[in-house]
């Protein structure tokens, strides 16, 4: 650290100070009030999902030499993009809700059976608070979280509405925007065209 005329310069110190900044948010995030108290499965996983992402690109900031949020800086992040990969092609994470375990696992072989997904992770131990009908219900549900090729989206959707016992199942997907090379071919290679 360097003073010069009454302010403080961290140029030199300017990685360390961005990765102690990031220490500090992920503290915060863990010894708060809402994680102390058993955050459910599925928030953790959105808290650690979308809050270490933006944490993470502080410290990708510090490693190009860019200013946070910069254009070349935006540029860099997303050459490393799927997309980008001729043998890869462009994927997703879809969740779909079950009322039980039975029910899970019954869904999930077919899904992957059928090659509509790569794997099915089953995460047991969900509670869904929602309205239905005018009246505000409570259950505990299972979680599939599903990994598939974007294009077999509308083919998974019609198999899990044939397949499943809710009048309107859940079913939600998120882009896979990088990852794992190996894991992202091994997706498009487990799944059908």
């Amino acid at each position: 650290m360097v003073v010069v005329s009454g302010k403080t310069e961290l140029h030199k110190d300017k990685p360390k100070l961005q990765i102690l900044i990031m220490a500090l948010r992920l503290s915060s995030v863990v010894s708060s009030t809402v994680v102390r108290r058993r955050l459910p499965l599925v928030g953790a996983f959105c808290v650690l999902s979308f809050g270490l992402s933006n944490l993470c690109a502080v410290s990708l900031s510090s490693r190009t030499g860019t200013k946070f949020g910069s254009q070349s800086e935006s540029k860099k992040y997303h050459s490393v993009r799927m997309e980008a990969s001729k043998t890869t092609v462009p994927s997703i994470v879809v969740y779909v809700t079950v009322p039980n375990k039975e029910a899970g696992k019954k869904l999930a072989e077919s899904i992957v059976k059928e090659r509509l997904a790569a794997c099915v992770n089953r995460i047991p131990g969900v509670e869904s608070v929602y309205e239905w009908k005018g009246e505000i219900q409570t259950d505990s549900e299972e979680l599939l979280i599903i990994k598939t090729r974007e294009s077999l989206l509308e083919a998974l959707t019609e198999h899990v509405k044939a397949n499943h016992e809710y009048d309107v199942p859940e079913v939600i997907s998120l882009p896979i925007t990088g990852g794992n090379l190996q894991y992202l071919e091994w997706i498009k290679n487990s799944t059908r065209d």
